[in-house]
């Protein structure tokens, strides 16, 4: 279905400025056949985002959808990555206008599939961190991003799989730990390279 040949032109990936870049993201959402209300739709882009590529948030009270766009992912993977992430936050605006609720269920699925959207999009930096089961015959792990609870104080979670404690591994250096004094003794071991 590719809607990318819809843009009128492709745009470079480096030296653009952040409101030409939203002035493209604009155009493009134009182009793309979902019934959004696209005057009830605010683009932003975010220098926080460290995982996820973009973002929608819905004002009941207004009615009006925030798509936040990770100028990192945009940067590090170009405009052909950054459409599909635009019509997957369209689909989100479209069930927010409709619905007043977004998720990724199968209504999400369906809309998705109509306008060749991703139903997940793909995180764009590598994670910092990961949960890993301490039980031998478990396989579970998941990566994290920042120091949440999860990571700080790992000794009060368990295993999503089953139920064992995990330890928290610290993925550029390989540090590990299973407890709240574990996590402050690796982040200060860890220092400038956390």
């Amino acid at each position: 279905m590719g809607h990318r040949s819809r843009m009128p032109s492709e745009p470079h990936t480096t030296g653009r400025s952040e409101a030409d870049f939203l002035n493209q993201v604009q155009e493009y959402a134009e182009n793309v056949p979902i019934d959004v209300d696209l005057g009830s739709v605010r683009w932003t882009v975010s220098h926080r985002a460290k995982r996820r590529a973009g973002s929608c948030r819905y004002d009941r009270d207004s009615g009006n959808v925030t798509i936040r766009l990770a100028w990192d992912a945009y940067q590090r993977h170009g405009w052909g990555e950054i459409t599909d992430v635009i019509r997957h936050e369209l689909v989100h605006a479209w069930e927010f206008q409709q619905f007043g609720e977004s998720g990724h269920g199968e209504r999400f699925r369906n809309k998705a599939d109509e306008i060749d959207a991703p139903r997940h999009c793909s995180p764009f930096s590598e994670p910092r961190l990961r949960l890993v089961c301490t039980d031998e015959d478990c396989n579970w792990s998941a990566d994290r991003f920042r120091a949440s609870v999860t990571v700080t104080e790992p000794n009060t979670r368990r295993c999503g799989v089953c139920g064992a404690r995990y330890r928290v591994e610290h993925v550029a250096t390989g540090r590990s730990w299973r407890t709240t004094t574990g996590y402050e003794q690796a982040r200060e071991a860890i220092g400038e390279e956390w």
